[in-house]
């Protein structure tokens, strides 16, 4: 018989509560002070269910030893603190588009990243728009965001580059070395391959930023 458990947030200390922590949150909870529907994880299904009950919702993500494909990864790639997901930094086919479709911070942003051999198309959180270049700086929100928020189709985009916290770490990243990563937001477990471009030891763990993104396409 499987155990009751409450609702319990995704432990992102993303902040969007009004909350520095989950765990602040959840005393908030306790103490009456919050409901579980400030969360903006907090889904309709749980809405209408009963919180003590059972929702087969995991709150944290399991990574297995080897991708999909059955590759192993020197790390899982995890958001910088207070974030929604590792930073991914993209460049649109056509950059001028940036200027053109007017995107700037806070616009949701459509595209698939041909070239380095994902097939699926992603949607995007933009941290930052560079008019001039044409480079992104986003986060990955997930499709349901194309349902609920207007997004802007740039088709297309060239993935650069990636930088977030190094966690399960089996083989450490150093400075100028090519390593195997794992994005920890990535739907379909895919091993991605990237240069170490700066590793930072900081009090949240090894801030990492990798660059000439490939993914992995068969076994060794």
């Amino acid at each position: 018989m499987n155990a009751v458990r409450a609702w319990l947030p995704p432990g992102k200390n993303c902040g969007l509560c009004g909350e520095d922590s989950c765990k602040s949150f959840l005393k908030m909870i306790n103490s009456s002070r919050k409901s579980y529907s400030d969360c903006p994880y907090y889904s309709e299904q749980q809405r209408s269910a009963d919180p003590n009950e059972l929702t087969g919702i995991e709150t944290k993500a399991i990574y297995p030893q080897r991708d999909v494909l059955g590759h192993e990864y020197d790390f899982v790639l995890e958001p910088l603190p207070g974030e929604i997901s590792a930073r991914k930094i993209v460049l649109p086919f056509r950059p001028d588009m940036v200027e053109k479709m007017d995107i700037k911070k806070g616009d949701y942003v459509l595209g698939r990243p041909m070239g380095a051999g994902c097939p699926i198309p992603h949607v995007l959180q933009v941290i930052e728009a560079e008019q001039v270049t044409g480079l992104l700086y986003t986060w990955v929100v997930g499709p349901k965001y194309s349902r609920d928020h207007q997004v802007k189709d740039v088709v297309a985009y060239h993935m650069i580059g990636f930088e977030g916290i190094a966690s399960h770490i089996k083989n450490e990243p150093a400075f100028g070395c090519r390593v195997t990563f794992l994005p920890g937001f990535c739907m379909m477990s895919l091993n991605h391959t990237g240069l170490v471009n700066m590793v930072l030891e900081k009090s949240c763990g090894l801030h990492v930023r990798l660059e000439d993104i490939r993914i992995l396409a068969g076994k060794d």
